[in-house]
């Protein structure tokens, strides 16, 4: 025997049986693990090329702490139908393009392992507009979401939740029927742990949102912006007296933010219906937090991106015919009754007292959002962003109302900070002329008053919203008198609306 030949060693079958076992079951958890560790750490926002879409579908990286399953937000309104006024998400006031699942002002975000939505900036400044009951609604990105009724929304999955259906056992059987091709990881263990966590979420929220309860109705196109922030610094909102907790008000437009960063005098412009913040990018970073981000989850790259993009968004131009004879005859008396506190017209925006806080003793209008925001938020807010470089700085407690610019005035109805007076042909009229009572969310347009239809109650099955001005909060008094216009004659106020159609 050729002594250079290795001699064979044979394995006993069994030992031999076990390391292949004990191989294969090593590859299946590093392919596992890698699988795992693969579709678990994705961060990736669905994106948009086109500027106009990244805003109306874009994350602000709200998905990341407090968005929804894509499947379960879509199998909620079947699940929960009867916590709806209508069907789906759209009878809450929420828009859909055609071909579209998902609503104007809903995001999308591959996060920890799972589709997951929530809204955007667009959900608040974005509506419609009908020429006529048969006529085709038209959007328009940057105005008052005037048909979304956010609270509505907040009530829907709170009550939801509340309910015994929110189980995987009626969840996932309507998720399948809609079409999801769940594997059986997501069937198993991915669906029925969302599902869980975000029933225990939801209900966690809906104790922390009491508040409102005790609060009148917001109706669409208004929300309580600072209330709900004191939930975010766990100030003892139950606790809250009346008067602070009045502070629902309507959403605004956010067109030109470039010429509204400076006043004439070279100062910045005060912003917020109160001129709490003299920053755009602070008031921007802030009114994130309604999109569900935190200052970890913030995605400042996308909301710097809708920042550039808002600073020379122009409204659009009045669609309906003007006048031209009459609205000439209007300009004179917007100059010497409006523009100082207003702009020199719906684009220059000069005027001694354009961006600064009128008081409201002078200004007459309801104080609630005014008492709402409290001088121990603006000094919680200073908090905010601590040790990141745009850290909060400008935050202050004022004494009454900011004088805004009127960009793009014609679709800003209702009017006034809380939407207490639905057209401006109202508004040039004193208290006890104004509507009492009217209806809100009907996107119909009024154009001889400038304003939406408010004396529809239902239209095709929807109802809408009956908003009172004497409930706390809802007042429609004040900016009035002499130097509001109130005491010009018929003509000259039929002159003046004819004129702030051209802004």
């Amino acid at each position: 025997m050729n002594t250079n030949d290795a001699k064979r060693v044979s394995l006993p079958r069994w030992l031999y049986r076990a390391l292949m076992l004990l191989l294969a079951l090593l590859v299946a958890a590093v392919a596992a693990g890698l699988y795992l560790a693969g579709r678990f750490s994705v961060d990736n926002p669905v994106s948009y090329p086109d500027d106009e879409r990244h805003f109306m579908y874009g994350s602000t990286g709200g998905e990341r702490e407090s968005g929804f399953p894509f499947w379960i937000w879509q199998a909620l309104p079947q699940v929960c139908a009867e916590y709806l006024p209508g069907r789906g998400y759209a009878s809450l006031g929420m828009l859909y393009e055609e071909g579209r699942d998902l609503p104007i002002g809903m995001s999308q975000r591959r996060h920890l392992g799972i589709d997951r939505v929530f809204l955007n900036c667009a959900a608040c400044h974005t509506g419609t507009v009908r020429s006529a009951v048969d006529a085709p609604a038209r959007i328009y990105t940057g105005m008052p979401a005037h048909q979304l009724d956010l609270q509505g929304f907040q009530e829907f999955f709170f009550r939801c939740a509340s309910d015994e259906k929110f189980r995987a056992d009626f969840i996932l059987p309507e998720i399948e029927r809609l079409g999801a091709d769940l594997n059986p990881l997501d069937r198993l263990v991915v669906y029925p742990v969302a599902i869980a966590l975000m029933r225990e979420r939801l209900l966690m929220l809906k104790t922390r949102f009491g508040f409102t309860d005790r609060q009148a109705p917001w109706g669409p196109g208004r929300v309580d912006t600072f209330n709900a922030a004191k939930v975010l610094f766990n100030m003892p909102v139950a606790k809250l007296p009346p008067e602070e907790l009045r502070g629902t008000s309507d959403f605004p437009s956010i067109w030109l933010q470039a010429p509204k960063k400076k006043r004439d005098d070279g100062q910045a412009m005060q912003l917020h219906w109160d001129g709490n913040n003299t920053a755009t990018e602070e008031r921007n970073k802030s009114a994130a937090f309604g999109t569900g981000t935190t200052p970890p989850t913030l995605d400042t790259r996308a909301i710097g991106r809708i920042e550039a993009w808002l600073l020379t968004l122009a409204p659009p131009a009045y669609p309906f015919p003007v006048d031209e004879a009459l609205a000439a005859k209007g300009a004179p008396i917007y100059a010497e009754y409006c523009a100082h506190c207003h702009g020199a017209n719906g684009r220059d925006f000069s005027g001694a007292r354009v961006g600064h806080v009128t008081p409201i003793a002078e200004i007459g209008t309801d104080r609630g959002r005014l008492d709402s925001y409290t001088r121990d938020l603006a000094v919680n807010q200073g908090a905010l962003y601590a040790g990141y470089p745009w850290r909060f700085t400008r935050f202050r407690k004022t004494f009454g109302y900011a004088n805004m610019p009127l960009d793009g005035l014609w679709l800003r109805a209702p009017y006034l900070h809380n939407g207490s007076v639905p057209t401006l042909a109202d508004l040039l009229e004193p208290t006890a002329r104004r509507p009492q009572r009217f209806f809100r969310g009907y996107d119909v347009y009024d154009p001889r008053r400038v304003g939406f239809v408010t004396t529809v109650a239902t239209e095709g099955g929807r109802k809408y919203f009956e908003y009172d001005t004497r409930l706390p909060g809802n007042a429609n008094h004040g900016h009035e008198g002499r130097a509001y216009g109130t005491e010009l004659a018929p003509d000259e106020k039929t002159a003046l609306v004819e004129y702030l159609k051209t802004f």
